[in-house]
């Protein structure tokens, strides 16, 4: 049989199709003609999958090579409803998406029979229990933001919503996602693409978010305005401004947004012409060294009429993030909070190789940054924030254990408001309504019954975080510990993370004891004025950090040609 079929054998069944339809349609009833219409398409488009030359699958099996495309476009779809398995992480599994959904439903969100989870495999964690739990009245859970510099303290819920622009989500997502917060008491981040109208609508408290292209903040040039800062900062519903630095997902990596996606309320918001590209640098302008970043810090303070001012980073070179911490020494300005943003963080789009590949995830940053603060005398003077892929109670008890004082969550309200993790979000095709400028699909989204979900799964994960410190023996999230989660490692050993993540003790680093790798190596080479090393880490690792940077070729070129 086998050496009757050819590649063409699908092509020349169309056309022998159509010939037969053709007769019954002459010879029996005119309906089959209908048949033969569609047969003779499957013959034109037959060949014209010989005649293209871009697919070699095409040409050789024409008609039903197309096959092979289909199948590819519907893949996600097939894999997600009918062949990923409940706890697959791509990225998040249907088990944590469907904790989100229930919750915020209200519907129930508890389960029968059994864990699904392999408790004997690597990386299993769990919270230790108390013999005598405790009883909390109040879930929701609150701490206060606002240093010694600070005249406008914040009263902050330990969970809210993360940095997502608007543009990268539509106006009826931000406008759920803010009257949600509103209804919940807790804040909304408006990610660095500006204050929209979709953020104040509703009087949510809000986040301002700064990035690199200074949106909201910015004048004809790019640069920051102090005038255009303070007409914004000055509003009631900003209650912090945050300075992003670098984000989980592409940290280093700039953007734009192309000038035909920069309709006019998207440029209203961000200050830019509609209609013209829309970058966002690599780097900031309004400062260069640490020092200069904690004096941008002090002056935004100053010009909001002093609100509590921070910023989030994704940590990449430690002795960077150790040189704003000699500077915090040097200068005796401090932020009034620090966002630390895990690389499993999520954004509307990024590269590839940026995604998987780039900054370091948010369990080791976040242990870096509490304990670099602990060392130099600073951590209860620096409230600490915690995003990148935190939606459910443990995962937020985890992070409290290694030292934030409060979560966000992106994709996990964008979960409540209707994402179904289609992952289109750079496409302007979304499915739900959710990441796309389309009129007609966003309006699917409707932000009456949007935003009550918003507010439903902030207080049912609350409530949920209360029952895990009960079960503890806690009464607020400021006391879980590394000692309080548990996690199976290698050859079926169990550590808690005290032992994986280990204290450093209050002001050891300005005593010089470097108990740790990573201070012992990478402190002594930062340097408050400057984000560039005192010396190579090779010269470290080595023992010898006397020995130079070596110089770029260009650099060495010019130095010779002089």
């Amino acid at each position: 049989m086998a050496r009757f079929l050819t590649r063409y054998t699908a092509f020349y069944a169309v056309i022998a199709a159509t010939l037969f339809f053709l007769v019954l349609g002459a010879v029996v009833n005119l309906w089959w003609l209908l048949a033969a219409a569609l047969s003779g398409a499957l013959v034109i488009r037959g060949i014209i999958d010989i005649k293209q030359p871009r697919r070699a699958i095409r040409r050789n099996y024409p008609v039903i090579g197309n096959l092979r495309f289909i199948f590819e476009y519907i893949r996600p779809e097939l894999r997600q409803y009918f062949f990923e398995d409940d706890t697959d992480e791509t990225p998040f599994s249907r088990e944590e998406r469907s904790l989100v959904y229930q919750r915020a439903k209200q519907t129930v969100d508890v389960r029968a029979f059994g864990t699904q989870s392999n408790v004997y495999g690597n990386d299993y964690e769990w919270i230790n229990h108390s013999m005598e739990p405790g009883k909390i009245a109040d879930t929701d859970f609150r701490i206060t933001v606002g240093g010694r510099d600070c005249t406008k303290p914040v009263s902050l819920s330990v969970f809210n919503i993360s940095a997502m622009s608007f543009g990268a989500l539509s106006g009826n997502a931000v406008l759920a996602l803010n009257k949600g917060a509103a209804m919940g008491n807790f804040v909304h981040d408006t990610g660095e693409g500006g204050i929209s109208s979709y953020h104040l609508e509703h009087g949510g408290a809000l986040i301002w978010n700064i990035g690199s292209g200074y949106f909201g903040c910015r004048d004809e040039h790019g640069n920051f305005s102090e005038e255009r800062f303070v007409e914004q900062a000055s509003r009631d519903a900003v209650k912090m401004i945050e300075i992003k630095l670098s984000q989980g997902a592409k940290p280093g990596h700039g953007g734009m947004l192309p000038g035909a996606k920069v309709t006019s309320e998207i440029a209203a918001a961000r200050g830019v012409p509609a209609g013209q590209d829309c970058v966002s640098p690599v780097h900031h302008s309004a400062f260069t060294t640490p020092i200069e970043l904690l004096e941008f810090v002090a002056r935004l303070r100053r010009l909001s009429g002093g609100k509590p001012v921070g910023f989030k980073m994704c940590i990449g070179h430690p002795w960077e993030w150790f040189a704003i911490a000699k500077a915090m020494l040097k200068t005796d300005i401090l932020p009034d909070f620090i966002v630390v943003d895990g690389a499993e963080g999520g954004t509307g789009a990024a590269p590839v190789e940026f995604i998987d590949h780039v900054g370091t995830p948010l369990r080791e940053a976040l242990r870096l940054v509490h304990n670099t603060l602990v060392g130099i005398g600073l951590r209860d003077k620096i409230k600490l924030g915690a995003s990148g892929k935190i939606i459910s109670a443990f995962d937020m008890a985890r992070a409290f254990a290694l030292g934030a004082d409060w979560c966000n969550s992106a994709r996990g309200f964008m979960f409540a408001i209707g994402c179904i993790q289609a992952q289109v979000c750079h496409t302007g095709k979304c499915p739900t309504g959710v990441t796309t400028q389309d009129p007609k699909r966003q309006g699917a989204l409707v932000v009456s019954d949007k935003s009550v979900r918003v507010a439903s799964y902030h207080r049912i994960t609350l409530d949920a975080l209360g029952e895990l410190l009960e079960a503890a023996g806690l009464s607020h999230p400021d006391e879980l510990r590394p000692h309080h989660i548990a996690r199976r490692v290698a050859n079926g050993g169990v550590r808690v993370l005290s032992a994986l993540f280990p204290d450093l003790e209050t002001g050891e680093l300005l005593q010089g004891k470097f108990r740790q790798t990573i201070f012992r190596t990478a402190w002594p080479m930062a340097q408050a004025e400057s984000f560039a090393p005192l010396y190579s880490l090779s010269a470290a690792l080595s023992g010898n950090p006397g020995q130079e940077l070596p110089k770029k070729a260009s650099e060495a070129n010019r130095t010779e040609s002089a």
